[in-house]
């Protein structure tokens, strides 16, 4: 659970430890110019972190802005050209998309296609039978 002004120490510890390269993962239209970037560096000598704000958008924006122990580290957009699969919910941009996807192209830019692959196939798999618990939504199984 994040908390902007009591931050979790043992985070804290992660994202000081030498052996981490962290990374926020969040849309460049949030971010300063200096801190984007469009891969992640594969050359570092360390393990790539990456950091998901998982939550609403408003809500992860939030935690974008107001953690001040995340302003240091470069920051991963993701630029999707296809329009998000989730179908459970709407996002009120095209450059919105949820958690799972944007895993799948973080882990195809660190060059992780067999986690990307892996994950794609589970989120379809929930997606899938998500929707056959929701009669309102049996319109969008056909994907």
């Amino acid at each position: 659970l994040w908390k902007r002004t009591e931050p979790e120490e043992a985070l804290l510890a992660l994202l000081r430890n030498e052996k981490y390269f962290p990374i926020v993962v969040f849309p460049h239209e949030y971010a300063a110019a200096e801190r984007c970037i469009d891969t992640p560096p594969l050359n570092t000598g360390k393990t790539l972190l990456f950091i998901f704000l998982d939550g609403t958008w408003r809500e992860a924006k939030k935690m974008f802005v107001k953690s001040p122990y995340l302003h240091d580290f470069p920051v991963l957009g993701v630029s999707m050209d296809v329009a998000s699969d989730y179908l459970l919910r709407e996002s009120t941009h095209d450059f919105q998309h949820c958690t799972a996807e944007v895993g799948i192209s973080v882990l195809d830019l660190a060059q992780q296609k067999q986690g990307a692959q892996t994950l794609a196939h589970y989120f379809s798999v929930f997606r899938r039978e998500y929707l056959k618990g929701k009669p309102h939504l049996q319109h969008k199984l056909a994907f």
